[in-house]
């Protein structure tokens, strides 16, 4: 007789080789694994159990009311009568479109606060819309207000206005002016067509004077300052000062974005930088990032009504930055999506190729970042939603942009993978059982 000894088994057989010892153990190891991963799959279904444990149960089939059409003498014309159960308004059909059907539904404004199950479930109107229910209702904005972010492109729309200010103009550098003496024409300077030009630093040059500041004077604090530098030379200069042209800065930054001429509309087109600035011609640097836009066209417009008048800028969002969220672990086609509307959880998770079998649903988690780049994330159980026993499962959350969303393995499949690396690949792999062997031989 022989005796073979093998890992966590002993056979005692006259003649077994090691061989079908060895083919002998593996089978009943995955027969063993097998039959867990049965009994573990069966605890996952949706029975009986598990909604007596979840305290509720799957809903009847919806039954459909449609009332009975009352002809009228306009043709392909029907009247339908409110529906008694549900309350559906009078609704007039031609050929048959928009055929009113009272349903069953669950509501989340009527749970109180709390989810609403499907044991709450009443009448509703819940085909409103009829075939053009795929355009959607006019939902609530997305946002009561949106605030710029880095990535941002905004159109900056430059117009110089014809109001009147509300104090005196103060002359700047590039204006021209006309200087006109009766007691000398040879004071003159300037002419209504080429006016004297005041110079980059401010100033101008007049006869007898030389340079003399005229930047930042108003055209009258201009006549009185000549005025009284010519008594010096002449009893009474008569000097008198015409401006010719005027606010030039203002139409400079408009020619800068792209105006050559007239009081028509410019605009220019940048970008949020990621130290969430801009720049902007004339004035540089400005902080925008977290303005709204009428906050944004306040703080560009002071800033230029501190170096030009006249000139007005309406800034317009014309490209939101590209949000991403990022689906890992057991889906389809894990990586990074595009969001451009809003979007649930499941709507994430459906367009990354939906979730696999291995997926754990119960333990869906969502890492997410604050306003100051701070770590927080929580775990949802969307289970119940995958499986229809959820119907407002209050997990089903929006994503934002920069969530990472993780579906992990089922506890079955780690086990599964468990078994398969252990003793599958494991131990065979290191342990042949047909490595060694004890062998007693019984008589002679």
């Amino acid at each position: 007789m022989s005796l073979i000894l093998a890992p966590s088994l002993f056979i005692s057989t006259p003649t077994l080789s090691s061989d079908r010892a060895s083919s002998l153990l593996r089978n009943s190891t995955r027969c063993i694994a097998a039959g867990m991963m049965i009994a573990w799959s069966l605890l996952q279904l949706p029975g009986v159990q598990a909604q007596v444990r979840s305290g509720e149960l799957l809903p009847a089939t919806n039954a459909q009311r449609v009332p009975v059409p009352t002809l009228t003498t306009v043709p392909h014309v029907s009247t339908y009568g409110p529906c008694g159960s549900c309350g559906t308004h009078l609704v007039q059909t031609m050929e048959g479109y928009g055929c009113p059907k009272c349903m069953l539904g669950v509501d989340c404004a009527t749970a109180c606060g709390s989810e609403a199950r499907w044991q709450d479930m009443k009448p509703m109107d819940f085909d409103k819309y009829g075939p053009g229910g795929y355009t959607g209702p006019a939902r609530m904005r997305h946002l009561a207000k949106y605030h710029v972010r880095p990535g941002d492109q905004l159109q900056m729309v430059y117009l110089v206005t014809r109001r009147q200010n509300a104090g005196q103009y103060r002359l700047m550098p590039g204006d021209q002016v006309s200087i006109e003496s009766i007691a000398d024409e040879d004071l003159d300077r300037g002419t209504l067509d080429s006016g004297l030009l005041i110079q980059p630093d401010g100033t101008i040059t007049v006869r007898l004077l030389g340079q003399v500041q005229a930047a930042g004077l108003t055209v009258p604090g201009l006549r009185e300052l000549l005025e009284r530098e010519y008594k010096a030379f002449y009893d009474d200069p008569a000097i008198d000062v015409t401006p010719v042209r005027t606010n030039t800065l203002a139409e400079d930054i408009r020619a800068a974005v792209g105006g050559l001429g007239g009081f028509t509309a410019q605009a220019i087109t940048t970008t949020v930088m990621p130290d969430g600035h801009v720049r902007l011609p004339g004035i540089g640097q400005v902080s925008v990032q977290g303005f709204t836009l009428e906050q944004l066209k306040r703080e560009v417009n002071l800033r230029y009504a501190e170096v030009v008048v006249g000139l007005e800028v309406e800034p317009i969002l014309t490209q939101q930055a590209p949000h991403f969220v990022y689906v890992l672990g057991q889906v389809g086609q894990p990586g990074r999506l595009e969001i451009t509307t809003p979007t649930t959880v499941l709507g994430a998770i459906a367009s990354s190729g939906g979730h696999l079998p291995e997926g754990n649903l119960r333990q869906v988690i969502v890492f997410r970042r604050a306003e100051d780049w701070r770590m927080i994330s929580t775990m949802l159980d969307l289970n119940g939603a995958i499986r229809g026993k959820r119907p407002t499962p209050a997990d089903e959350i929006w994503v934002r942009d920069g969530d990472v969303i993780v579906i992990p393995d089922r506890p079955i499949t780690v086990f599964g993978d468990f078994v398969r690396q252990v003793f599958t690949e494991g131990v065979y792999g290191i342990v042949p059982f047909g490595g060694f062997s004890i062998t007693q031989d019984v008589g002679n």
